[in-house]
């Protein structure tokens, strides 16, 4: 029966087999065009093309400008990323005193004329420089300069424009000699051996001189999109052209509406004979005044047709809006963040928008403690243990036989306000007082340690003490407001 029925359908046994509908090649997806060349290969032609026309985006185009901020806003923030020292000692309890001597350290290191060899940024400045430059160029580059007298510790970086990995430079790998993939020299296992750096900045005389920089003094950090990749991409490649054609299509607009704002018609010579000389400037311009509740009158010979651009369209804005959508979901942002649109929000959409949008920021802060923050803290912590600069409190100072044990610490990144913080605070309470999370974890969440808000407290409460002041009452959370309406007294939807 189903053999007969494919032969009165005109199916065959070959046609009926499953395959992926994307991979079909008819007359609907003959112009889909989709090569299988290595993500490196493509690169090599397109990198530089796609490095400059995000830069030109970001100092001409309002909203990939407002994206490179968001970045550098809630990724490194205001506070910057706060190094939490975990050093126990045997027996498992915290080192008080290496995990004080090492934060206090740090905290000093990070301090404008200590961090970079510029002397000008502080460590988050750096950081937020920093992230931004990834966003716009794909990838960030920095070298580590090791030398007394730079700075407390002698410890310093340099931030680099990636255009000095220089994209041209290309080598397959011979008995002798490793592989140079676009400025990067890699092993057989594709890990980075050095980097071909163009000693000048481009534009001057010798921008083509380049200098063989080792790995160990690099960090070259970027988010991959496929395997095997050697180079970054600008994080905004996928919505550049979409950014360019949109700002294309509202300049038009404006200047259609700029028109039809300033001329109201033109007067049409029937025979085409010249104006008289009284009826027009020395430039050859009609002569013709405009009054409210006045009509003029046309030059003898002339009649007048009116010019009336239909822009600003009543489409406009319904554009505008779909393709900043567009734009927001390639950058991994929400719309009303990115296009600065609240009309229409409320509190349970804003939150779902928040929430996806925090998780994107969350997982880049991740990625660029691993890739950047670590590395830069375990160099530092190595070669100012080796150099004896960080002291206890006692004078000592912290061995560097004892590395790995001084080395251990996490990273506080910036954490957000909720949108609606009352409903929070009351869900983290429960949390608490059924076992479901910690203090520990709700401080993290804030962007505090609990250690540091246990201090606080300590000395909030030592300061009353002092002030003959009694502790203020704790009142439950549930007591404020009434759970389940929010700050403008109005049901959740």
């Amino acid at each position: 029966m189903l053999a007969w029925l494919r032969g009165k359908l005109g199916v065959t046994a070959t046609a009926a087999k499953r395959r992926f509908e994307a991979a079909q090649i008819n007359r609907l997806t003959a112009s889909w065009l989709a090569g299988s060349a290595a993500i490196d290969d493509e690169l090599r032609g397109d990198l530089d093309a796609l490095r400059n026309r995000s830069r030109d985006l970001g100092k001409n185009n309002e909203y990939a400008a407002k994206f490179f901020r968001m970045v550098r806003n809630n990724v490194v923030g205001a506070q910057g990323f706060v190094l939490q020292c975990a050093v126990t000692d045997p027996d498992g309890q915290p080192d008080v005193l290496a995990n004080a001597a090492i934060e206090a350290a740090w905290y000093r290191q990070c301090r404008p004329g200590n961090f970079d060899v510029t002397g000008k940024l502080s460590g988050d400045d750096f950081w937020r420089t920093f992230i931004a430059a990834v966003a716009r160029d794909g990838e960030g580059l920095m070298r580590i300069v090791r030398q007394p007298g730079r700075g407390e510790f002698g410890f310093q970086l340099q931030m680099l424009d990636v255009a000095r990995i220089d994209t041209t430079l290309n080598r397959a790998a011979t008995g002798n000699s490793n592989a140079i993939i676009m400025g990067v020299e890699v092993d057989t296992y594709r890990r980075p051996v050095a980097y071909h750096l163009i000693r000048f900045p481009a534009g001057s005389p010798q921008s083509r001189d380049r200098e063989r920089v080792p790995a160990e003094d690099i960090i070259h950090c970027f988010i991959p999109l496929e395997v095997e990749q050697t180079r970054g991409v600008p994080w905004l490649h996928a919505a550049m052209k979409l950014l360019r054609d949109l700002g294309g299509y509202r300049e038009a607009a404006v200047i259609a509406a700029r028109v039809g704002a300033s001329k109201m018609g033109m007067y049409v010579s029937k025979d085409g004979a010249a104006p008289s000389h009284d009826e027009v400037t020395d430039k050859g311009d009609f002569i013709a005044t405009a009054e409210p509740g006045t009509f003029d009158v046309a030059p003898a010979g002339y009649s007048l047709e009116t010019y009336d651009p239909t822009y600003p369209h009543e489409q406009f804005d319904a554009f505008c809006k779909a393709a900043l959508r567009g734009v927001a979901s390639a950058a991994g942002v929400s719309y009303h963040s990115l296009g600065n649109d609240l009309e229409g929000v409320n509190f349970s959409s804003i939150r779902s928008g928040v929430l996806e949008e925090r998780e994107e920021w969350m997982v880049v802060q991740s990625w660029l403690i691993s890739a950047a923050l670590v590395p830069v803290f375990e160099a530092w912590l190595a070669w100012s243990l080796l150099g004896q600069l960080i002291r206890l409190p006692t004078g000592s100072a912290l061995p560097a036989s004892k590395f790995s044990k001084f080395s251990v610490h996490t990273w506080q990144a910036r954490r957000w306000a909720w949108v609606d913080p009352l409903k929070d605070i009351q869900a983290s309470v429960i949390a608490i007082d059924h076992m479901l999370a910690s203090p520990q974890q709700i401080a993290a969440q804030t962007g505090r340690d609990i250690v540091d808000v246990l201090d606080d407290i300590e000395r909030f409460k030592d300061m009353l003490k002092k002030r003959g002041l009694p502790m203020p009452a704790p009142q439950s959370p549930k007591s404020v407001a009434r759970p389940g309406v929010d700050e403008e007294g109005k049901e959740d939807e």
